[in-house]
Order: structure tokens, then sequence, then C-alpha cells
């Protein structure tokens, strides 16, 4: 059985009827982890990735490190407070898991002007500014799959990481 997402994921390959955006790459994978150090040491010190210094984000509730991939990053994040919505996350899963896909966009705006037109929930109204100082959109899981999605738009002079 297909989900909800297939016929908006083949629109978003051959972009949007009109053109008017197109999923520009794979920004990153979201880890939840719930000790950042011990997932940060197996990709640095087993798979000898490069491995970013941690940085905390106090106003998202979470700290978070990027393992470096060449055209892909995995985001490894842990939750910053009870109140994180990582958090809530962790204590459904102990040991973490897979938190959410990441793909840039090159036009935000009219991508989420798709998205409702294909009664595509997304979890904000609207283009917040998220962590890496862009605006990104989630995509309800309900609708995709069972897998949180963000968007990000992501200027080209942008470095998000």
């Amino acid at each position: 059985m297909l989900c909800k997402i297939s016929p908006v994921v083949r629109s978003l390959v051959r972009f949007s009827g009109n053109n008017s955006w197109k999923i520009t790459k794979l920004n990153h994978v979201a880890i939840a982890v719930p000790d950042l150090e011990k997932a940060a040491s197996f990709y640095r010190d087993i798979l000898y990735a490069e491995v970013s210094e941690p940085k905390p984000f106090k106003e998202h509730g979470f700290i978070r490190m990027f393992v470096r991939l060449g055209n892909a990053n995995i985001e490894l994040i842990q939750p910053l407070g009870d109140n994180s919505p990582i958090s809530k996350f962790i204590e459904s899963n102990k040991n973490g898991g897979l938190h959410h896909l990441c793909v840039e966009v090159d036009n935000i705006y009219n991508c989420l002007k798709h998205l409702k037109e294909k009664n595509i929930r997304t979890l904000n109204a609207e283009p917040k500014i998220g962590a890496s100082g862009v605006p990104v959109l989630f995509l309800h899981p309900k609708d995709t799959c069972n897998v949180l999605h963000e968007l990000e738009h992501v200027p080209e002079d942008h470095d998000s990481h």
C-alpha cells in the first residue's frame, strides 16, 4: 500500500506543476540520541567520520552535532530540558532513533502553497527560522509515511553547518 505522500514525492521530483519551486538536495538525516557524546564517538572513532563540535540551541530545546558525509550530513540531536520536543521523542524511543529527514528547497513559500493545495499538513502554519538561521517547515508525519520531514530554504551563500 502506498502512503499518502507518494503523489507529492513524485511531484517534488518532477518539480511542482508550475515549476515555482524544487527540492535542491538532501541536507541531513536527524537522529535523536539520549547521549550525544556516545553517538558522536561511534561516528568519529569507529567510522572515522568528521564530527562537528556540539552546539546548544536553548530556544529550540536541543544540542546538536553534525556528522559530515560529503554530500549530506547526519544531525545528532540530544534534548535540552524536559520540555524539549526531542525529550518527548526520547521518552518513546529510549535508545534514540531516526527523528526526521531534511531536504532543501529553493522557494519555501511556493512549496508551502503547493503542499496546501495537495492537503499536506505542516506542523507550523508558516515557515519559521530554524536552528541554522534559515526558514524551515515541518511536514506532519501522518501525511508523509510516518516520517517527520523538514523543508529548509537555504540561500546559496549560506553556510548552515
